[in-house]
C-alpha cells in the first residue's frame, strides 16, 4: 500500500516563498545607504549568501546573481589598496546583474561613487555593525527557514508534551474539538483549520498558523475562539516542529485497524517521512486522551523503549515457557 503523500496537488497547496529585501533590512537592524530605492519591490528567492570578493576584480564567471551579496572586511581592505575607478566599475557590473542588494559588514561605508554606482541599477546598499562570520551565518539561519519549500494544508497543529503532533481529518470530524480538549489539558495550539508547513532541513519540518487565523479556533455550533484570550499566552506556540502526524478516521467495522503497533507507518510530507496513526473514533472515545498517549509513545521510542516490542518478547518467553513445561 502506498503511503500517504503531502505534497503540492495531492492534500495541500505548494507556496512559492519569497521575502522583501525591506524584511531582511527589518531582521538584521540593517542601515540602508540608498533610501531612493523601495525595498519593498526588491525580491530575495535563495537562502545562500555570496562574498563579492572575486567580483571586485572583475571576475564574474559561475556568479550567482540571486544571492545576496556580502562585502566583508578582506574585501573592504581590497577596496581601500585598489583603483577607485576600476572598484566603481566592477560595482556597476555586479549591480547589472539585479542582485537582491549588497550589504556591508563592520559598520564600513563605501564611497559615494560606489553607492551610486549600484543605485544606478536599482541595486540598494546597506551595512551592519555585525562582523562578516556573524552577518552570514545569521543571515543564512534565517533566510533558510524563511525561504524553505512550504506548504499549506486543512489540519490542526499542537504541541503535546513537546511533541508536534499534527491532526488531519475530513471536515467536521472533531480536529478542532481534540485541541480544545488538549489545550484544557495544558498543551499548546501552534495553528487550527490551516498548516504552513516549511522544510527547513531534510531532517525538520516546521508548521505554523497563517497570519489571518493565528491564535483561532472554530467551533461548529458556537464559531470562532480566541484561544489567546481564552486560555492565556501559554497556551499558544508560534512553530513547532512536527514529529508526527494523527489521521482521524470515522469508525468502520469492515476495516482491520493496528492493534500492535510494531510496524511503523509514514506519511511523507514535502519529501520527509513522518511517523503516521490512522485513529478510528466513535461515540465514547476521548480522542484527546488518545493523542496524549501517542505523544508520549512516540518520545519513548526515541528513547529507546518500545511498548509493542517488550509485549512481543514476553509472549515469546511465555509461550517458550509453556512449550518446554508440557516437554
Amino acid at each position: 500500500m502506498a503511503e500517504p503523500s503531502l505534497l503540492a496537488g495531492s492534500f495541500g497547496e505548494l507556496i512559492d516563498e519569497k521575502i522583501s529585501v525591506q524584511d531582511l533590512v527589518n531582521k538584521m537592524k540593517l542601515n540602508v545607504l540608498t533610501p531612493q530605492i523601495d525595498l519593498s519591490d526588491r525580491m530575495i528567492s535563495f537562502y545562500d549568501v555570496n562574498r563579492a570578493a572575486l567580483q571586485l576584480t572583475g571576475f564574474f564567471d559561475h556568479f550567482d546573481k540571486n544571492r545576496v551579496q556580502v562585502v566583508g572586511k578582506v574585501e573592504q581592505q581590497y577596496i581601500a589598496d585598489s583603483d577607485e575607478d576600476k572598484i566603481v566599475e566592477n560595482f556597476k557590473k555586479l549591480a547589472s546583474f539585479h542582485v537582491p542588494c549588497v550589504v556591508f559588514t563592520r559598520n564600513y561605508t563605501p564611497s559615494e561613487k560606489i553607492i551610486d554606482a549600484c543605485a544606478s541599477e536599482g541595486v540598494p546598499c546597506c551595512n551592519s555593525s555585525l562582523t562578516t562570520s556573524e552577518l552570514v551565518s545569521e543571515m543564512i539561519r534565517w533566510l533558510r527557514v524563511e525561504l524553505a519549500p512550504c506548504i499549506s494544508i486543512h489540519g490542526v497543529l499542537v504541541d503535546v508534551y513537546g511533541e508536534g503532533v499534527l491532526i488531519l481529518g475530513d471536515s467536521g470530524v472533531g480536529k478542532s474539538e481534540a485541541a480544545l480538549e488538549l489545550l484544557k489539558r495544558g498543551h499548546r495550539l501552534v495553528t487550527d483549520d490551516v498548516v504552513e508547513i516549511r522544510k527547513v532541513s531534510d531532517e525538520t519540518l516546521v508548521g505554523s498558523a497563517p497570519a489571518i487565523t493565528k491564535d483561532f479556533i472554530e467551533l461548529r455550533g458556537i464559531g470562532i475562539i480566541n484561544v489567546r484570550d481564552l486560555f492565556g499566552f501559554e497556551a499558544i506556540k508560534d512553530t513547532q516542529a512536527i514529529d508526527m502526524v494523527i489521521h482521524i478516521d470515522e469508525w468502520d467495522k469492515d476495516k482491520v485497524y493496528d492493534r500492535m503497533g510494531l510496524e511503523e507507518h509514514h506519511m511523507d510530507i514535502l519529501g520527509k517521512k513522518v511517523i503516521l496513526h490512522e485513529i478510528p473514533i466513535r461515540p465514547g472515545r476521548n480522542l484527546a486522551i488518545i493523542v496524549e498517549c501517542a505523544a508520549v509513545n512516540n518520545r519513548a521510542k526515541k528513547m529507546g523503549y518500545n511498548a509493542a516490542q517488550e509485549f512481543l518478547e514476553r509472549v515469546k518467553v511465555n509461550t517458550e515457557g509453556t512449550f518446554k513445561g508440557k516437554e
